[in-house]
C-alpha cells in the first residue's frame, strides 16, 4: 500500500514548520530518499496573528486563511492535514469544516502522549502563549484523560509571551534560555509533575532543561505524521 500524503498548514511561524520537518525527517527510518514521509508545506507567514486576534483585540481572524490554505493543500493531493501551532488549533474547526480528509489535532495528540508519559501524573504543566490559557485549548482533552491543565503565574505568562516573540525574530539566546527556565520553574511550582511544550517555537530550544518529563507538542506530531504516512497508526477518521 503506498504511503500517504501529508499537508503541512504552515507558516506559524515559519522557523517552526521547518522545525517539525526536520522531526518528521528524524522520526523517519530510512535508508534512501524514498523511505521519507512525502510532505506537501504551505509554509504562508501571511496568516493572520494569532496573538493580534486573540489577545490583543481587532485583529483579523486567521480562520478563513487557514481553511482556504487546507483547501487548496487537498487540492494538490494531500491525504491529511495538520497543523504545526498549538494557539491555531483555535481555529481548527474552520479548517476541518473546509476539507473532505482528516485533520490532526495536535491539542489531542500531545494530552495522549502525556498520559501515556506518566500515567500516575495529575497536573499538566502547559507551556504556552497565553492565547492557549484563554482558549481553554487543553482543558477538555486533558481532564478527559485525568490530568490538570496549570499554567505560569501572571508575571511569568507575559515573560513566556516575550519569550515567544523574540524566537520569532530569532533570538535564541542565552538570556532567553535563562528566562524561558525560569518560567519553567513557575510553572513546575504551580503543582506540575509532567510538562507540555504547548507552542511550536518554543520546540525550537532544543538545549531548555526541565526538572520533571516532559512532552513536546512538535515531538507528538511529527511522530503521528510518520505512523500515519508510513501505515503503522491507524488512518484518522475524517
Amino acid at each position: 500500500m503506498a504511503d500517504k500524503i501529508a499537508g503541512i498548514i504552515g507558516g506559524m511561524g515559519p522557523e517552526a514548520t521547518v522545525d517539525l520537518m526536520e522531526r518528521i525527517i528524524h522520526f523517519t527510518s530510512a535508508s534512501d530518499d524514498r523511505d521519507h514521509v512525502h510532505c506537501v508545506v504551505d509554509n504562508n507567514p501571511q496568516v493572520p496573528s494569532r496573538i493580534k486576534a486573540l489577545l490583543e483585540g481587532g485583529g483579523e481572524s486567521p480562520g478563513p486563511c487557514m481553511a482556504e490554505m487546507g483547501r487548496k493543500l487537498e487540492q494538490w493531493g494531500v491525504d491529511f492535514l495538520c497543523i504545526p501551532c498549538n494557539t491555531a488549533h483555535n481555529y481548527y474547526q474552520d479548517v476541518r469544516e473546509a476539507v473532505s480528509i482528516p485533520v490532526l489535532n495536535i491539542i489531542e495528540l500531545t494530552a495522549r502522549a502525556l498520559r501515556t508519559l506518566c500515567p500516575q501524573a495529575k497536573k499538566a504543566g502547559i507551556l504556552a502563549s497565553p492565547a492557549v490559557r484563554l482558549t481553554r485549548l487543553y482543558e477538555t482533552p486533558c481532564r478527559a484523560l485525568g490530568l490538570e491543565p496549570v499554567y505560569a503565574s501572571p508575571v511569568m505568562e507575559q515573560q513566556l509571551l516575550a519569550i515567544i516573540k523574540k524566537i520569532k525574530t530569532g533570538d535564541t539566546s542565552a538570556s532567553v534560555y535563562k528566562q524561558y527556565e525560569e518560567v519553567v520553574a513557575d510553572v513546575c511550582g504551580q503543582g506540575a509533575d509532567v510538562l507540555a511544550i504547548a507552542c511550536t517555537e518554543l520546540g525550537i530550544l532544543h538545549e531548555a532543561h526541565y526538572p520533571c518529563p516532559v512532552v513536546d507538542a512538535a515531538d507528538a506530531l511529527a511522530r503521528a505524521i510518520v505512523g500515519i504516512a508510513k501505515g503503522t497508526l491507524p488512518f484518522p477518521e475524517r
